[in-house]
């Protein structure tokens, strides 16, 4: 079966009759879920059967679930989860338990996409956070130290992999340092290549325990003065292959983010060009179900079949989700809001 290097979106809650069918031809790789598409538990399961049906597979399906205000998953349907930046307060004063707490959070968070048929999530950010920056990124990253980042990144690994969701660490090879948000202008970063190893080094750190990454829509002047890193052959294969060794599948970040330019299939043709394994398109900025079916086609397009290096790591991706282990739900709960509210941080 040949499958398509994308990971396209659905319009809304339910799967339209012309989504099915494009689903079912394209074979794309994964589907994302966005918040349009997530109303309820009962709902989601639903629709998570649905996709697997029309692909003839059960791909992964997608989700950003990063806790704290980039929650596709919504009160009071599904648990609030507090964002990084929370277990990184915890980490300047009591490591340890701020260790467990983003362990066990990203589990009971896990738990929570498992339930409904959702076994890969587009977290932990493993960025560095910045005092200086566009809060693009803010408390969505763990601290302002390689070490913070490195630590509680590493346990919200563990915790989404105990709960049997594969992560993908995001945005390599660094946004913590961004003055724009790059879902609206281009973020150029103008910082020398020592100050950026420290960046680089999260990433290292990080690469080899998740099979799946995420590029950033980032210029970086002192690597690639002409391209922003999704599309820049340069950062992809010097730095994110090479000085990071990072080897898992690479997607880009969500291709409609206006920081790039041009007609979304030459972004993905770019893209691929420079080194990228599969394109995300999520048709974030769109609510007409005819214009986000239109963008998918388009993407799907593009994208061409998974084959050499790319269908090698995304069978690898596949196969590392593993079969979530029996917990006591109850207890955890009890044991991580005493975590948080024991020790003064609050979600």
């Amino acid at each position: 079966m040949s499958i398509s290097a994308c990971i396209t979106s659905i319009s809304g809650p339910v799967l339209l009759p012309e989504e099915r069918a494009f689903l079912r031809e394209a074979k794309p790789w994964g589907v994302i879920l966005m918040g349009r598409s997530c109303e309820s538990k009962v709902q989601v399961t639903a629709l998570v059967a649905e996709i697997h049906e029309a692909l003839g597979r059960e791909a992964l399906v997608f989700i950003d679930q990063e806790g704290g205000r980039v929650a596709r998953l919504k009160a009071p349907e599904w648990p609030k989860f507090p964002a990084a930046g929370v277990y990184g307060q915890l980490y300047e004063f009591d490591q340890d338990r701020a260790v467990q707490a983003c362990r066990l959070g990203h589990r009971l968070m896990g738990q929570e996409l498992t339930r409904i048929g959702i076994h890969a999530d587009c977290a932990p950010v493993g960025d560095l956070r910045q005092a200086d920056t566009h809060d693009a990124i803010g408390d969505r990253s763990f601290g302002y130290s390689v070490d913070s980042v490195v630590s509680l990144a590493e346990a919200a690994l563990l915790g989404l992999s105990d709960a049997g969701v594969a992560a993908c660490i995001k945005h390599m090879p660094g946004q913590g340092r961004a003055t724009s948000d790059s879902h609206y202008d281009l973020p150029i970063v103008s910082a020398d290549e020592q100050t950026l190893q420290q960046d680089f080094s999260i990433f290292s750190a990080l690469g080899a325990q998740s099979r799946m990454g995420m590029t950033c829509h980032v210029v970086f002047e002192t690597l690639d003065p002409e391209n922003p890193a999704t599309v820049s052959k340069t950062v992809i294969s010097d730095v994110i292959r090479t000085r990071i060794g990072f080897d898992g599948v690479l997607m880009t970040d969500d291709l409609g983010m206006n920081a790039l330019g041009g007609r979304l299939s030459d972004r993905g043709a770019r893209a691929l060009s420079a080194g990228c394994d599969v394109l995300l398109h999520c048709s974030g900025f769109l609510k007409d179900p005819a214009e986000i079916l239109s963008e998918m086609e388009e993407i799907a397009s593009a994208a061409g079949a998974l084959s050499g290096d790319a269908l090698r790591r995304a069978n690898a991706a596949d196969a590392s989700v593993q079969t979530a282990g029996e917990f006591d739900t109850e207890a955890d709960w009890a044991r991580f809001t005493e975590l948080l509210s024991g020790a003064g941080v609050g979600a």
